[in-house]
């Protein structure tokens, strides 16, 4: 058992992990960068354990996946038995239930009254990818549609859908063709305000899509809920269900990545629901396994069921280790009422945020949904000038001060908070206690 207390037993990152940042250099390729080089070597709850003996307060859960706590008592046991048993038949060759029983469990699980079917696969790129794979095929149809802002992944065609250029797109093209971008209904940035972002985001959506797509060219339009790597933007109140039912209206599948906000990381199963949205399609993944690496496509009988035999797959796709762990990381949360305990934990963090927000006047925006939350960092609160480098500092003392924090948005001025909901409360304020030092003695 790992006490869940922060502990500094050297500088972070320390001299074995400086040991091994060299190593990585002369081992690794130089486009696979880390944002905190302090190396793991066990983690449990809301604690991190690096080679040096220091123990890190994670409030990044490797991006939103070990939402269920690293060493989950629960997930590990069931992972220790599927090995046992076997690792891997590949499911096309000679299937097993797990996969049938994850498959289960999604469609009883996402939104929707109707019918539904699911595919396994390894990352949430690779369900993205499927997820248009079967739009496509199911509609006849070419045309995709994504967002400003937007990020779904770093395959070719997951980087044609993905709005930012660096680092995720920069001089890796051409992309995948027949994809188009529209404006996001993004309330803090919407020029003419929050309170008309919706109405006037979504006639720019349907004017664009009308114009330059058509909409009996256009299979699919995507979206995430709540955007992740794009600043963690809550699109303005009932934008998400206009563009849902005139995708219905017009035959066109609407698409929910919820890759980053499913799996009870936002007060609720999936961050659709908050809206009362049913997707036809959804693509899931982090969250979904404890750590272990599964993904999914989750959709409309009809529409999953139109593809040829053989049509998806792939060799790991629904490993059965990965399925043990899907399942019982999903059991946890159930067991748990982990949605409750996401909620709780926006109870615990907002407070806080708001109080650095009137006390500094550098927060510009606090936003998201349970455990997935966000402040937005700016040099003029009128203005609402993006401030990178304030965000950069700000990161980077926490990390110094034993805190594994993450940023993101558009513009590098947005922090995002995704704790595991295995965390207790005392590490959380513990944790937001380091946040509040690190703006006392960066902000000017």
């Amino acid at each position: 058992m790992i006490e869940q207390k922060r502990i500094l037993a050297t500088s972070v990152p320390g001299p074995k992990s400086a040991e091994l940042a060299a190593r990585k250099n002369a081992a690794v390729s130089a486009g696979v960068g880390t944002g905190l080089p302090a190396y793991i070597v066990k983690g449990e709850g809301g604690i991190l354990v690096d080679v040096d003996g220091n123990q890190l307060i994670d409030f990044g859960s490797g991006i939103a996946v070990t939402t269920v706590g690293n060493g989950n008592p629960r997930v590990v046991e069931a992972v220790q038995r599927q090995i046992e048993d076997f690792t891997h038949t590949c499911f096309m060759v000679t299937p097993y239930e797990e996969y049938v029983a994850v498959a289960e469990k999604l469609n009883e699980l996402t939104p929707g009254s109707f019918e539904k079917r699911s595919a396994l696969f390894n990352s949430g790129a690779e369900a993205v990818e499927n997820a248009i794979k079967v739009a496509r095929h199911h509609t006849g149809r070419p045309a995709v549609v994504a967002f400003d802002h937007a990020y779904h992944g770093r395959t070719n065609l997951t980087m044609g859908l993905t709005a930012k250029n660096m680092p995720y797109k920069h001089r890796f093209g051409p992309f995948a063709g027949e994809i188009y971008r529209v404006p996001m209904a993004y309330p803090y940035r919407w020029p003419t305000g929050p309170e008309v972002c919706a109405e006037e985001a979504f006639a720019e959506f349907t004017s664009l899509l009308h114009a330059q797509v058509g909409e009996e060219n256009c299979a699919a339009v995507i979206i995430e809920p709540i955007q992740g790597e794009g600043g963690f933007i809550v699109p303005a109140p009932g934008f998400l269900r206009q563009v849902a039912e005139y995708c219905r209206d017009n035959g066109i599948l609407f698409i929910a990545d919820e890759v980053q906000t499913g799996f009870a990381r936002t007060g609720d199963w999936f961050a659709c629901e908050h809206e009362g949205v049913e997707p036809d399609l959804i693509t899931t993944a982090k969250g979904i396994a404890g750590g272990m690496p599964l993904a999914a496509v989750t959709g409309r009988a009809d529409v999953m069921d139109s593809i040829h035999s053989g049509g998806l797959g792939g060799t790991y796709g629904g490993n059965p280790v990965a399925c043990a762990a899907g399942l019982a990381a999903i059991g946890w949360m159930e067991e748990t009422d982990a949605r409750g305990r996401a909620r709780e934990v926006e109870q615990i963090f907002r407070p806080r945020l708001e109080t650095l927000a009137d006390k500094y006047g550098v927060i510009g925006d606090i936003r998201g949904r349970g455990a997935m939350l966000a402040i937005e960092l700016v040099s003029d609160l009128e203005a609402k000038t993006p401030d990178a480098d304030l965000t950069k500092a700000i990161n980077a003392y926490c990390h110094a001060h034993g805190v594994v924090t993450l940023t993101c948005g558009t513009f590098g001025n947005v922090f995002r908070f995704l704790p595991p909901l295995s965390a207790p409360d005392h590490l959380l304020n513990e944790g937001l206690e380091v946040l509040e030092d690190a703006f006392a003695e960066t902000v000017r």
